[in-house]
This record gives C-alpha cells, sequence and structure tokens, in this order.
C-alpha cells in the first residue's frame, strides 16, 4: 500500500534566531505604541549612572531595539540568513553567548568613547555572524584566507564609511562586533576539534 501524501508543515529550525526576530518585532511594536518611550528607557544604549540596574540591562538590551522598520527589516534579512547556519554550526548555546558577548561591547564602547550617543539595533550582531560565518577551520593553527579577504573588505569597508560618508559610531559598533565574532569563532572551532579528537 503507498503511504499517504505527508502534509506540509512549518518547522521552527532556529529556536535562537527565531526568538530574537520575533523579541525585535515585538520590541519595535512596542516602541509605536509607546510613541519611541520603551526605546529610550529599555532598548537602546548610553552613557548613565553604573549605580543603575536599568543602565546594566540597557548594556544587552539595546540589540533588540530598532529606530524604525527599515532599519529592523535591513538587519533581520542578514541576521535570519546568516544565523539558522551557525546555530546550527555551533548550538544554540553557543549563538547566544556570542549576540550576548556582542551587545555587552558594543554598549560598553557606545558608553566609554560617545557620550552623547544613544546606540541601538542588532548591526553589530549582524557584523559578527557575518565574520563567524567565514570561519572554516579544518586544520589546527590555520587561518582560512576566505576570513582574511572578507575581514580586510569589511573593516576597509568601514573605516572609509566612518571617515567620509556616515558618523564613527555605528562602524565602531560594526567592527567590535566582528572583532567579538572573529575571536568566539576561532576559540568555537578549536574547542569543538579538539571534542572530536578525544571522542575518537
Amino acid at each position: 500500500m503507498s503511504s499517504p501524501r505527508q502534509r506540509l508543515r512549518l518547522s521552527f529550525n532556529s529556536p535562537v534566531v527565531l526568538s530574537f526576530a520575533g523579541i525585535c518585532i515585538a520590541v519595535q511594536i512596542l516602541n509605536l505604541l509607546t510613541s519611541g518611550a520603551s526605546n529610550r528607557l529599555w532598548f537602546s544604549v548610553e552613557r548613565a549612572p553604573l549605580g543603575s540596574l536599568r543602565t546594566w540591562a540597557r548594556l544587552v538590551l539595546h540589540v533588540f531595539g530598532h529606530a524604525d522598520w527599515d532599519h529592523l527589516l535591513s538587519n533581520m534579512m542578514y541576521f535570519l540568513i546568516l544565523g539558522p547556519m551557525l546555530e546550527e554550526k555551533y548550538g544554540g548555546r553557543s549563538l547566544i553567548t556570542v549576540m550576548a558577548a556582542t551587545a555587552v561591547v558594543t554598549g560598553a564602547l557606545t558608553m566609554l568613547l560617545f557620550p552623547h550617543v544613544r546606540l541601538l539595533g542588532a548591526s553589530g550582531i549582524v557584523f559578527s555572524f557575518i565574520l563567524l560565518s567565514s570561519i572554516t577551520i579544518r586544520e589546527t593553527r590555520t587561518i582560512p584566507l576566505t576570513f582574511v579577504l572578507v575581514a580586510l573588505l569589511y573593516i576597509g569597508v568601514q573605516i572609509y564609511e566612518g571617515l567620509f560618508v556616515n558618523d564613527s559610531v555605528s562602524q565602531i559598533t560594526h567592527i567590535a562586533g566582528g572583532v567579538v565574532g572573529s575571536c568566539l569563532g576561532f576559540v568555537m572551532n578549536e574547542r569543538s576539534k579538539w571534542k572530536a579528537r578525544r571522542e575518537s
């Protein structure tokens, strides 16, 4: 007997990536409903008193806030393309670590270097993913040429835009995100190879 035709169904293939995207959309809707107050109070980061718990929360939460729908959609397109591949390769916990580290580093840099600027958005994480996705190490103590080329092109564009096109705030956070993704990518690759050798 022939098996009945299976129905198509949606697959929640990347829980971390899809959850992050869903939170960003919910935060943007909340921002509209509060006329921007939620972003100002919680989902952006700027220099603020370190004694306030809200300051420390915003150090991470700022990656969920976006200035408008165009800002959100431009980040989510890259995020949803790169994220599932990285979550499958490294696992959800490792990806959360990369995202949280990127949020803290970019937020801290903004507080330290740009006292009159308010930062929000997931672009630092997106650039972290770009460099992280270019790292595929097959041999110990090697640096992939593809990673070198992506890093040079990426950093070159960011420096050019910082000097001649836009303000330097977002470019510095983009570069910082890329550095975080690169460093953690090499660590995670080495750790996975060490684990594979131990299990073999």
